[in-house]
């Protein structure tokens, strides 16, 4: 089962793709590591990708489907696979289907943007440890000190309300024509975001599976 998964910033779609993974045996491919893998590795598509990356320049869409299509390649992903992170463009999702990598079904972690900015803005971040904390589901005992390590507790400049709406409309912006554009194919299912981790996980292997 190829799949790809879509989802706004805060939606917890990484954390489903985990789930999901586990569940199925399949990898989830963020494209970010396979960039840095491929170069790593010195293949030659990595090669060509680290020229682009040297100068601070996006990849072009074909060296990152030709990374890609080595990457799924590999044994692990013979089964199938999650695509995180990519296609984010109309553009990438064509490109993608011009080069022969084949998608079962397209995934979307639907949350409404005043729950994300909710989930987001209330999130709080140790400086020294990186554990993580939220003003209403899970406070620190003490306000603003980390209960694992006494670090200061602070809210990334990421998670201020007025980034995540501006984080919002460009997902929105980008992504929108992307939804259309799967489900014209017959590929799109929306799965709800439930307020428990499990519960959306359930929805999310039903969509999957039906």
């Amino acid at each position: 089962m190829n799949l790809i998964f879509l989802g706004a910033p805060g939606a917890g779609k990484g954390t489903q793709a985990e789930i999901v993974c586990e569940k199925l045996g399949i990898p989830a491919l963020s494209t970010g590591n396979m960039l840095r893998e491929a170069v790593k590795n010195a293949t030659p598509t990595g090669l060509a990708a680290k020229e682009y990356m040297d100068r601070g320049d996006l990849v072009p869409d074909d060296i990152v489907i030709g990374i890609l299509k080595d990457r799924i390649a590999k044994p692990d992903a013979k089964n199938g696979f999650i695509l995180d992170g990519f296609p984010r463009t109309v553009a990438q999702a064509e490109a993608l289907d011009k080069m022969g990598v084949s998608i079962d079904k397209v995934i979307e972690i639907y949350v409404p943007d005043d729950v994300i900015c909710g989930r987001l803005s209330g999130r709080r971040v140790c400086e020294s440890c990186g554990a993580s904390y939220h003003v209403d589901h899970k406070p620190t005992k003490s306000e603003g000190v980390c209960d694992s390590c006494g670090g200061k507790v602070v809210q990334r400049v990421d998670d201020k309300p007025e980034t995540v709406l501006s984080r919002l409309a460009t997902y929105h912006e980008k992504t929108a024509p992307l939804k259309d554009y799967y489900q014209a194919k017959g590929k799109l299912k929306t799965v709800v975001g439930q307020d428990s981790i499990a519960d959306t996980a359930k929805l999310t292997l039903e969509a999957i599976e039906g």
